[in-house]
C-alpha cells in the first residue's frame, strides 16, 4: 500500500528498474545451479547486453553511486522511486557482503558448504528480486524487512 500518494505507471517501471543492479550481481552466485540445470540460463539471457555493459571497468561503480546521488538523494523524484531505488541499493551491498564471506568457503575442502551457500544467495536474490518487482509493479512498497527498515531511515 502507498502511504506518500498514489503511484503511475511510470512511477512503477522506474521503481522496477533499479532492482536489476542487484539481480545482475547475483547472477555471478548462481554459477552452480547453472552447471547444474542449463536450461536455466535462458531465463536471464535477456539480461546480457545489460551484463556486457555492467562488466566494463569501473562501470558497476559507475552506475552505484549514479544511482544512489542521482535518484536517492534528490527529492524532487518521488519517494516511491527513491525506496526502490535504495532498496536495491542496499540488497547490492548485502551481495557483496555474501561475495566477501562465501570466498572464504571456497578456498578450504568444504565444496558442498560453499555450492551449498551461493545456491542459497542466488535463490534468495532471485525471490527478493521477483517478490520486490511484484510489488512495485502493483504500486506498493516492497517490505523486506532487515532492509526496508534502513531504507526508511535513509529516505526522508
Amino acid at each position: 500500500m502507498t502511504w506518500r500518494g498514489s503511484t503511475t505507471v511510470p512511477d512503477r517501471i522506474f521503481a522496477c528498474l533499479p532492482y536489476l543492479l542487484p539481480l545482475i550481481d547475483g547472477l555471478a552466485f548462481g554459477g552452480y545451479l547453472f552447471r547444474q540445470f542449463p536450461a536455466l540460463q535462458l531465463l536471464f539471457l535477456p539480461l546480457d547486453p545489460l551484463m556486457q555493459i555492467y562488466n566494463l571497468p569501473f562501470a558497476s561503480l559507475i552506475i552505484f553511486f549514479a544511482l544512489y546521488l542521482a535518484v536517492v538523494r534528490n527529492e524532487s523524484i518521488c519517494h516511491f522511486i527513491r525506496f526502490n531505488a535504495m532498496q536495491a541499493i542496499l540488497l547490492d551491498i548485502v551481495l557483496m557482503l555474501c561475495g566477501l564471506v562465501l570466498k572464504i568457503f571456497t578456498g578450504f575442502q568444504v565444496a558442498f558448504i560453499a555450492e551449498t551457500l551461493y545456491n542459497m544467495v542466488f535463490l534468495g536474490v532471485l525471490a527478493a528480486f521477483v517478490y520486490a518487482v511484484v510489488q512495485s509493479a502493483l504500486g506498493r512498497y516492497a517490505e523486506i524487512p532487515p532492509l526496508s527498515d534502513a531504507v526508511y531511515m535513509q529516505v526522508p
